[in-house]
């Protein structure tokens, strides 16, 4: 969702009902994913600047908009779902970038989002 969202910036309201289409997920799945997303388009500028200060000589704009919007829904959860812990955010996120981003794309989330989590603890 957050990748169509990305490239169209249609309403994120009108994306998922599309997306869920063709899944058969259960009811908490669809409503959790529906969260994150909506979460994470709702405050994106502040998302993005938070991203942003962590990412030394990277743009956003440069970025995979996978890695991109794999940082902004981690970023998303650091701030608003306080009951997930940042270890598990952040190994989630590594997870979904080995699956569906480049070689290097582990390395480079785990390393902006520590440093994101490591601004937030203090």
């Amino acid at each position: 969702m957050l990748f169509q969202w990305d490239i169209t910036r249609d309403p994120i309201d009108q994306i998922a009902p599309a997306f869920f289409e063709n899944h058969d997920e259960p009811p908490a799945v669809v409503d959790f994913a529906r969260l994150l997303a909506t979460r994470t388009v709702e405050h994106v500028e502040e998302i993005d600047v938070l991203i942003q200060r962590h990412a030394e000589h990277w743009r956003l704009d440069r970025m995979a908009i996978v890695d991109r919007n794999i940082l902004r829904m981690a970023t998303q959860e650091f701030l608003y779902d306080k009951e997930t812990p940042k270890t598990v955010v952040i190994n989630e996120a590594i997870e979904i970038a080995r699956r569906f981003s480049s070689q290097e794309s582990p390395q480079f989330i785990n390393g902006i989002l520590d440093s994101i989590k490591k601004e937030l603890e203090r």
